[in-house]
Parts: C-alpha cells; sequence; structure tokens
C-alpha cells in the first residue's frame, strides 16, 4: 500500500469510527500510533535549545531547538525540515512528538536523514521589570510577505549550518505549522519555492486574520508552483470573526486541485488542537518526503 493510499485509508477509518456506536470512538478523538512512542532498539537523537535576536524582525528575541539524528555523519547534506511553535512539536510527551517521530521512521528508513529546527515566535520584551513580553506571532505568521522567509534563509538556517550540513535544495526542504504556522508555513514556500518545496500545515488559519483568506484564489490565478503540501483540518475547527477555518482549508484543497499541486487533504472532526495532526503526523511524513533517497 502507498503512503497516498495510506493516508486516504487512514481518513476513512476514523470516519466510519466516528460514526459507529461500536467502535468506542469521540469527536476528536485520535489515539497516537506506534511510531510516536520511544521504541526499543531506536537510537535517540539529540535536541538542543538554542536563543536568538532577529534583525529581521528587529527587537524579538526567541527560543529554538536543533534535532539531530544519530543516523548523521555530515559527510552528506542532510535534509532540512523547520517547525513554527516549536515548542509545541519538539515536545517529547506532546501530541505530536516529532523528535521520536523522526527517531522512529529515519531509523526504519522510511525517512530520509533530517535535521529538524522548532522555532518559537518572536516575543518582544518588556521595557519595564515584571510585565509581560509582546508577542509578536501574528505578525510574523499571519502576515502575506517574504519576510519571515527571508529570517529563515538569511539568519536561522545561516546558523544552523555553521554547525551541520545542510541540503540547499528545495525538494529537501520541508517546513511546518499549526494554526497561524500553517498559513506561515505555505506563505514561505508561496514565496521561495527555490528554497522550500514540502509544506505540512495542520488547522491552517487561512482567514482573514491577515489577509490570508486571498490564497484560494491567487492559487487558482497563477501558474502552479513547485510544492508539495498536506493539509490537515477538522469539521470542528474555528469559526469566528476572522472566518471558517474548515471551510477556508476546503478552499485552500479545492484550489490545489484545480491548479494540478501535489498534494493531500485530510478533513476529519477535529477541533482547533494537534490530535488529529500528531495521529496521522507519522503517515504525512511518509507522504511528504516520499520521493527523497533514503540511505
Amino acid at each position: 500500500m502507498t503512503t497516498c493510499t495510506m493516508l486516504r485509508a487512514l481518513s476513512l477509518a476514523l470516519a466510519l469510527a466516528w460514526f459507529s456506536p461500536a467502535a468506542g470512538f469521540a469527536i476528536d478523538d485520535y489515539p497516537l500510533g506506534k511510531d510516536s512512542m520511544v521504541q526499543a532498539g531506536v537510537p535517540r537523537g539529540t535536541v538542543t535549545q538554542h536563543r536568538w535576536t532577529s534583525r529581521i524582525f528587529p527587537g524579538t528575541v526567541r527560543d529554538y531547538w536543533v534535532y539531530v539524528p544519530v543516523q548523521y555523519d555530515g559527510s552528506t547534506p542532510a535534509c532540512v525540515m523547520v517547525f513554527q511553535d516549536g515548542g509545541s512539536y519538539v515536545e517529547a510527551e506532546g501530541q505530536f512528538r516529532v523528535p521520536v517521530v523522526l527517531d522512529n521512521l529515519i531509523h526504519r528508513k522510511e525517512l530520509p536523514v533530517i535535521i529538524g529546527i522548532f522555532l518559537n515566535p518572536g516575543e518582544i520584551p518588556a521595557p519595564e521589570p515584571g510585565k509581560p513580553p509582546r508577542r509578536n506571532r501574528s505578525f510574523e505568521y499571519d502576515t502575506l510577505s517574504d519576510q519571515y522567509a527571508r529570517f529563515l534563509l538569511e539568519e536561522i538556517l545561516p546558523e544552523v549550518g555553521k554547525h551541520y550540513n545542510l541540503a540547499t535544495d528545495a525538494r529537501r526542504r520541508a517546513i511546518c505549522g499549526m494554526s497561524s504556522g500553517g498559513i506561515c508555513a505555505w506563505t514561505v514556500a508561496w514565496e521561495r519555492p527555490d528554497a522550500f518545496g514540502k509544506v505540512l500545515s495542520h488547522i491552517g488559519s487561512f482567514t482573514n486574520i491577515r489577509g490570508g483568506h486571498v490564497y484560494p484564489a491567487l492559487i487558482r490565478k497563477t501558474p502552479p508552483k513547485p510544492i508539495r503540501v498536506l493539509l490537515q483540518d477538522g469539521a470542528n475547527d474555528l469559526d469566528n470573526e476572522f472566518g471558517n477555518w474548515p471551510l477556508a482549508n476546503q478552499q485552500m484543497a479545492a484550489a490545489l486541485k484545480f491548479a494540478k499541486y501535489d498534494y493531500q487533504f485530510v478533513f476529519g472532526d477535529g477541533a482547533h488542537n494537534g490530535k488529529h495532526g500528531g495521529a496521522i503526523l507519522p503517515d504525512s511524513l511518509r507522504w511528504l518526503w516520499r520521493e527523497v533517497p533514503v540511505k
């Protein structure tokens, strides 16, 4: 069974379970599978935490983490995957557990060697002690411009590249995020498809927070760009003054289909959280990286 078929089968199986009283599933019930659990005999990669002060987003500071699998030896450039809201993706006991999933899949040669970069959004420190910092997340993630792409390409990747041999081919670079981080991931690839060729969006905010609702129309009217994209969302996602998340993601999927992109849309009954995205993460990664040679 191909990974593409596996994703469709997973979505269908979950859909049937939601409507089957005997199945024991509740709405928004997405258990993690064995690929998201620490496995005996699988070597564990390292995760190191760092701090960054940005030039492109002046005055902002942020934490970021770098995951390096045991299989990385520096002899050849490693694939790269960047995650927005990095702290949520890197948690060993969280819903996504990305380092654990990467450990398992790289060990079984189901993924190439991938170095993960997990970035928190920037914060502007408070001017006075005891005051909270000002969050820069929406400006960085929801704005439709090349600024965040430049931040990655001019600041973060060169910094991490001082220590690791990173791939520069867009086909060997992916970017991921959830909610506003999901639209941010798409914007980075849309603006710089020469640098990022793969996108994974969980519960993406393709709504009118800062104009992101225009993407379906832009996709339909623009010659297709060399981007592979997987979108995940659920029927119980947000509906507020900025728009309707389920409808927005369905519009994105319809536009990608119309423009003949290499895409998958996994739609469930989930809410605005990481449960569904975390449950399908291993299959999502297999599908996203399926053509990259594994050594």
